[in-house]
């Protein structure tokens, strides 16, 4: 069983690092406040327990004492100006209500029926307050949270959303300065690499007139085929000197560019691979596309089926129109198949399933498509042991007649 490689893995250590750390502030800071929280609601109880006791002394007949009483208005009545509480005497009379904000123009029944709607509201989050009055009697208060506590309640999911996202931010900041670290390393290579294959190509070029010159000696058909050689490597050089540049994309004739392509490329991979096309759309059907990035993605995908079929099969081509002024051009191998596991990664940079692998040419190949031709490249079907089918869709300024499929290019039939 072969193994994937990814060489970006490092990477994602970080990552994962940087989002520990985020949820180790993250978890600080709640149980932090948390603490804080708990102290609050100890204070706010001694508040309203301030408060029951000044109502018991206040209706206890022995407390009364014209200086103490004062001391107990003054001093503790009004100590507590933010929590809301409403005493309900042993009779179930509703009095003293403090802190409690009734709407406008309520009537006295109105403003009685809104404190009783309260006390069934402040039940549910606190147990009612017992006030010994004497006599065996009771009273109850009964007592909600400040404003200023509910916003605390809420302050540590309000953090944890700020920090989270501070995380995305971060990661989403983080990703696209190393991707354009990696995109300028990436086109200063193709480009060094297009400059330095110049000199050798020169060279050949005139080796070639060299050998049409003596053709007694040197067989023209060989000629013809070293001249295609050197030709391919000058497209190479172009795609390479265009990465990094906007492509310019021409109306070209689909059909043409990739039986062309197919026609070299099926000489030049395995003889034990049977390689065909076929074609459902109208002989002269157009589309916008830069035929030297484009042949690069069917290059790549072909070679990729290669690989997976180890060399040996079956590699077809089909282009086929679609209901919605578009073209698909789907590409058939018999290899090994993709496991579920792996499908939405073998677009990812730097996943192979070769150990020599870099992991580059599936990516390139969907970056040249969605990017540049504004069309899809993915995974159409794949069968573990019977093979996988890639799609690529590309738009068109008319939509594609069906016609009878066109004589297929087969090849490597050796």
């Amino acid at each position: 069983m072969l193994k994937s490689f990814d060489i970006y893995s490092q990477n994602n250590i970080l990552k994962i690092i940087v989002a520990l750390n985020l949820l180790l502030v993250g978890t600080a800071s709640l149980l932090y406040t948390d603490r804080l929280i708990t102290k609050l609601e100890d204070r706010e109880e001694h508040y309203v327990q301030l408060y029951a006791k000044s109502i018991a002394y206040l209706v206890d007949p022995a407390h009364f004492d014209s200086g103490d009483l004062t001391f107990v208005t003054s001093e503790i009545l009004e100590a507590n100006k933010t929590v809301p509480a409403i005493y309900r005497d042993p009779n179930g009379q509703i009095s003293k209500p403090l802190n409690i904000e009734f709407p406008e123009n309520l009537t006295d029944d109105q403003k009685l029926q809104f404190l009783r709607d309260k006390i069934d509201e402040m039940r549910k989050r606190h147990p009612p307050i017992v006030v010994e009055i004497g006599n065996g009697e009771r009273g109850l208060v009964y007592y909600d949270n400040s404003k200023l506590l509910r916003q605390l309640t809420y302050f540590p999911y309000a953090l944890l959303t700020i920090l989270t996202a501070l995380g995305v931010l971060a990661y989403l900041a983080f990703s696209s300065s190393r991707r354009a670290e990696q995109n300028r390393v990436w086109v200063g290579l193709a480009k060094e690499t297009a400059h330095q294959l110049g000199t050798p190509m020169s060279s050949l070029m005139a080796w070639i007139e060299y050998m049409r010159s003596d053709p007694g000696q040197f067989d023209p058909s060989i000629t013809d085929e070293i001249e295609k050689d050197v030709q391919r490597l000058e497209t190479i050089t172009s795609r390479f000197s265009s990465i990094g540049s906007i492509p310019t994309l021409k109306e070209e004739n689909i059909n043409e560019v990739v039986r062309q392509f197919t026609g070299y490329l099926s000489k030049r991979i395995s003889t034990k691979v049977k390689m065909s096309m076929t074609s459902q759309l109208p002989p002269n059907q157009m589309v916008k596309i830069n035929k030297l990035l484009f042949e690069w993605v069917i290059e790549n995908i072909c070679k990729n089926a290669v690989d997976a079929m180890k060399g040996v099969g079956e590699l077809k081509l089909n282009i086929l129109p679609l209901p919605t002024n578009e073209i698909a051009i789907d590409i058939t191998d018999t290899g090994k198949g993709i496991p579920k596991a792996s499908m939405q990664k073998v677009f990812s940079p730097g996943f192979s399933t070769k150990k020599r692998g870099w992991g580059l040419g599936l990516t390139l190949a969907k970056r040249i498509v969605e990017e540049y031709h504004n069309g899809r490249l993915f995974v159409k079907s794949s069968e573990v042991g019977k093979g996988t089918t890639f799609r690529i869709v590309l738009h068109t300024d008319k939509q594609a007649k069906a016609v009878e499929p066109q004589p297929s290019v087969k090849a490597a039939q050796h």
